[in-house]
């Protein structure tokens, strides 16, 4: 039988034969993502969803699927290698295709099983400072990215202000934070630079799911990727993995991709990423692999560091494994 989805691929040209395979994609919120077997073609199909899949209400605006597929072009124009390639789009329906990246791993499925590669985490840090490096203060790039209110409905609204109203005593710094990141205007960001979303074959490394793509803080990318890897560190606790050099290696690798802004960038990125982390904990979209008492950590880090004014990266992430050091001995 017809799916409504499958006859709309028909209808507006994507599919070619009569009987195609629609088999449905996991890992993400915010799009509906099917493989597609087409004959001998193979392909990915996407389309933003307006409510995300969640369990609080969250609703965006679909336009960001043209964000997307505008940030996969731009960046291919330079680094053809980190995007897969587009086949097809169809902005009415709000949808396009793409490269399938057959045999990719996904780096967040590495980490969680505990595999840690020092270059490879560096070399992530390096492609999101080019990006960054070579959009800084571009007129027309900031112009073709003039996305900000999509930013603040998938990333600033769920994380930042979602995240305030649970803390009250920490809702004017992280408020604060929010309308920072809704004026600053600074270079192309990614909105979505996590392990989840970094894919890699055979020394090729491939963000995807850019669909929150806007020119604004560089500081945003950098926190976003840095969370994620700080929160693997304790989902592990108590084994013991080279994390903290995962951590240096990224830090190190952005500081090459963008070696005029990295500092400033840090600077920026040290205030914003515990207030990243607890809101992957009680925003809206809160990590699945935290247990009950993982939470309570997160919540207690990051409340300290959140209330407390001038602390470099690199010494929060020496905070962090130091303060996860006695749960290593347990």
């Amino acid at each position: 039988m017809t799916t409504p989805f499958e006859q709309l691929l028909r209808d507006r040209g994507f599919l070619q034969t009569t009987t195609p395979s629609l088999k449905p994609l996991t890992g993400g919120v915010s799009s509906e993502i099917y493989l597609v077997e087409d004959g001998d073609r193979r392909f990915v199909v996407k389309r933003a969803l307006a409510k995300l899949k969640v369990q609080q209400d969250w609703f965006a605006d679909t336009s960001r699927n043209r964000s997307e597929q505008a940030y996969m072009r731009y960046v291919a124009s330079f680094r053809p290698d980190a995007m897969p390639e587009i086949y097809q789009c169809d902005a009415e329906a709000g949808l396009f295709s793409m490269e399938y990246l057959e045999g990719y791993r996904n780096w967040k499925d590495d980490l969680l099983a505990g595999h840690c590669d020092v270059d490879f985490a560096r070399r992530a840090g390096v492609l999101v400072g080019e990006i960054h490096s070579r959009t800084w203060g571009d007129p027309r790039v900031k112009a073709d990215f003039d996305t900000i209110p999509n930013f603040d409905q998938l990333r600033i609204d769920p994380y930042l202000r979602g995240t305030a109203q649970k803390h009250s005593d920490l809702a004017t710094r992280i408020m604060a934070e929010a309308d920072r990141l809704t004026r600053s205007r600074q270079c192309l960001i990614h909105g979505d630079y996590s392990p989840k979303n970094i894919m890699h074959l055979d020394g090729r490394l491939v963000p995807l799911d850019c669909e929150v793509a806007c020119f604004a803080d560089a500081a945003f990318d950098l926190a976003f990727l840095l969370n994620h890897l700080f929160l693997k560190s304790l989902f592990h606790v108590p084994v013991e993995l080279p994390m903290p050099e995962i951590i240096s290696a990224v830090r190190e690798g952005y500081g090459d991709g963008n070696p005029e802004h990295y500092r400033e960038v840090e600077t920026r990125a040290a205030t914003l990423l515990p207030m990243l982390m607890l809101a992957r904990v009680d925003g809206k979209s809160p990590v699945e692999y935290l247990n009950v008492d993982q939470q309570r950590f997160v919540r207690s880090f990051t409340r300290e560091h959140i209330l407390r004014d001038g602390i470099p990266l690199k010494q929060v992430a020496e905070n962090w494994f130091q303060t996860l050091q006695p749960l290593m001995n347990e």
